[in-house]
């Protein structure tokens, strides 16, 4: 099951008819746990199950239930992206039990999709809500967040506290899954965003990472636009962990549909649009370009494909 999506929004809905949770930086999950075996898919579908051997003994809590959630590493007591991004792509059972050990993980459930083989995403998000907390889902890798009447004041506390925002939805609204649904709207403090990478630059004087990726977002007609550089945040193990990923998808030319500044082409290698990862900027400058922009992490969950169809999360 593809999961529901969040619009994005510049203000936090008023009224009785709303209710507020965390914004966590993670990975999205559907969960379903099925006769004690869980099964974990990403946003795009992928099966994640062995990355996560944590969420192993969700097969001991309930006979038959789908869950919706996003999986945080908390770094310093707060969830981190970067720190998920170590997690995600491990296939190796060997290595994602020792990761486990050092960079655990715990998963925030925040919806109910069907229980003891019925259907729940046809009820309103309340029905579904009270299900949700009666089933009690506590352990130390895993918890259901609360949520909060007061938007602003939400808004307000995740601003103090470092956390990424806010999503906010209507209580009445019926789970659409697969699709962006303005039931769901997602207020994040600095704007974040998925893009896809279509070239990179080395660091300077460095033969062994890249110091510059040269990113785009789609087009709206299947094609990608030019968003400028992001160096930002490359330094270290970040950067060298993707070079292998960009030298493996060469090619000739620059894959965006818009110009690219002639300052920006100079010692570039260009690369086939396939790889997704995360930035942060403040805004957008002239043109369209992020502006100063950070590169967050690797996106494993979430495809090209998917940046062209959905949107980024």
């Amino acid at each position: 099951m593809q999961p529901m999506l969040a619009t994005a929004t510049d203000r936090v809905p008023a009224g009785a008819d709303w209710v507020h949770e965390v914004k966590w930086d993670g990975m999205r999950v559907i969960a379903e746990i099925h006769a004690g075996a869980v099964s974990l898919r990403s946003r795009s579908g992928r099966e994640v199950t062995a990355s996560f051997p944590e969420l192993a003994r969700l097969g001991e809590t309930f006979e038959d239930v789908v869950l919706d959630g996003e999986i945080v590493a908390l770094d310093q007591g707060r969830p981190s992206f970067g720190a998920l991004a170590e997690r995600m792509h491990v296939r190796d059972s060997r290595r994602a039990h020792a990761l486990a050990a050092t960079r655990p993980i715990t998963f925030m459930i925040f919806d109910l999709l069907r229980l003891f083989g019925q259907d729940l995403t046809g009820q309103p998000w309340s029905a579904r809500r009270e299900l949700l907390e009666r089933l009690e889902l506590r352990s130390t890798h895993w918890q259901v967040p609360p949520t909060y009447a007061d938007g602003e004041q939400l808004l307000a506390a995740t601003a103090e506290q470092g956390l990424e925002g806010i999503v906010s939805k209507r209580r009445a609204a019926a789970y659409t899954a697969g699709r962006r649904s303005p039931d769901w709207r997602k207020l994040p403090h600095r704007a974040r965003q998925s893009v896809v990478v279509g070239g990179w630059r080395w660091e300077t004087d460095s033969s062994t990472r890249p110091g510059a990726l040269l990113v785009g977002e789609p087009d709206g007609e299947g094609g990608w636009r030019y968003l400028g550089r992001v160096g930002s945040g490359l330094v270290g193990a970040a950067g060298a962990a993707l070079l292998p990923e960009l030298q493996a998808l060469p090619r000739a030319e620059h894959p965006f549909s818009n110009e690219v500044p002639r300052e920006d082409v100079l010692g570039t290698t260009w690369t086939e649009p396939r790889l997704v990862v995360e930035v942060q900027a403040l805004g957008r400058g002239s043109g369209g370009r992020l502006r100063q922009p950070t590169y967050i992490g690797r996106r494993h969950d979430v495809s090209a494909q998917d940046l062209q169809g959905a949107g980024d999360g």
